[in-house]
């Protein structure tokens, strides 16, 4: 068994099943996110950290999801690059797509944001002025809306989240067509659906995660 998982066909199967767990976080953020909308945000925040125990077990299992996954990419990545050897002097004919191409790059800039997103918004050390736990709503929560609202509407702020999302959606463009291809879920004859799946998926998570900066950014949200 621990053959197996050293294998290159172990090593995208554990890739994928990482990569789908990633997956359902972003997409409970992005619904966590929403709750901004009906003015629920500071209560969900309230309620996400009344069990610190459970939360930080959750960014615990997280954490070591993440970094399994940027471990295996790379080290897939490498295989890769020693597979081909000399193939450069011969290239092949198969189509790829620019995501696909750049999944190296934009993992690392995805990163890169995921550490700055959580000094921002998790530690609270970038703009400490505008601490959720040092300021409180009318109902004593922290104040994660006015956080949130003072943050984007500065105009470099809010286009640093819009640029990183457009690196969130080059990645899962292609990995979660990747992950139907890996667990066999794919053909040729089911590819273009996989492709437009993954594809259509990508754009709903980026049009949710963007639509906070940018609404409020343009002031339809606003303290």
């Amino acid at each position: 068994m621990l053959t197996f998982w050293k294998s290159t066909v172990g090593k995208k199967l554990l890739m994928a099943a990482t990569g789908l767990m990633m997956i359902f976080f972003v997409l409970a953020h992005v619904l966590g996110n929403f709750t901004i909308y009906f003015g629920w945000i500071n209560t969900y925040a309230e309620h996400l950290h009344a069990l610190p125990a459970l939360l930080w077990a959750f960014r615990l299992f997280m954490l070591a999801m993440l970094g399994l996954h940027v471990f295996l990419g790379i080290q897939l990545s490498w295989e890769n690059r020693a597979a081909r050897g000399e193939a450069y002097a011969m290239k092949a004919t198969r189509r790829t797509t620019f995501a696909a191409k750049n999944m190296i790059w934009t993992g690392a800039v995805i990163g890169a944001f995921l550490i700055y997103h959580l000094l921002h918004f998790t530690v609270q050390v970038i703009q400490p002025e505008f601490a959720a736990r040092a300021n409180l709503d009318a109902a004593g929560h922290p104040d994660v809306f006015r956080m949130l609202v003072l943050s984007f509407q500065s105009l470099p702020m809010a286009a640093l989240y819009v640029l990183a999302m457009i690196a969130l959606l080059l990645h899962l463009t292609h990995g979660i067509q990747s992950f139907f291809q890996t667990f066999g879920l794919s053909n040729d004859n089911t590819l273009p659906v996989t492709q437009k799946t993954g594809t259509v998926m990508a754009a709903l998570l980026f049009i949710g995660y963007i639509s906070v900066p940018i609404f409020i950014l343009i002031g339809l949200l606003s303290v």
